[in-house]
């Protein structure tokens, strides 16, 4: 069993317990989370960073469902998978990217996660523009 429940780009804010009530599966016992939040600094930036910006190309939710899926596909075990990536205006603080796996032993669960997110940050066609506190911009592509 390999089933992806969420995956989704939205601009609306995201919800870890919404991703963790949907791989909610008594078969399965173990549970990974991840979210990655907007940070007020990054190696590139000159001041402080105050927000992001994220854009996304209209296949991006099917690019990431596809994520998911292969994530789950290389799991030795049944995985469940549900992922979401923000798009829009985002502030320090904020969740960019939520993502929860449920497997039946947490080494599964561990690697999926980690799986889904290093591809997100390889293949999904999302862009921010990372915004400074001196008024200053710069935009990151896929991997960025």
């Amino acid at each position: 069993m390999n089933d992806v429940r969420i995956a989704a780009v939205s601009e609306a804010r995201l919800d870890l317990d919404a991703h963790l009530a949907a791989v909610e599966d008594p078969r399965l016992g173990a549970v990974t989370t991840f979210v990655g939040r907007v940070r007020d600094n990054d190696p590139d930036a000159e001041t402080p960073v105050v927000g992001l910006e994220y854009s996304a190309h209209p296949d991006a939710e099917a690019a990431l469902r596809r994520i998911a899926q292969e994530a789950g596909a290389g799991a030795e075990a049944p995985t469940v998978v549900a992922v979401s990536h923000r798009i829009g205006h985002l502030d320090v603080g904020d969740a960019a990217v939520v993502i929860a796996v449920a497997s039946e032993h947490r080494a599964e669960a561990f690697e999926v996660c980690r799986a889904v997110i290093e591809a997100i940050k390889a293949d999904l066609p999302v862009w921010k523009r990372q915004l400074e506190v001196d008024g200053s911009s710069s935009w990151k592509g896929i991997g960025g």
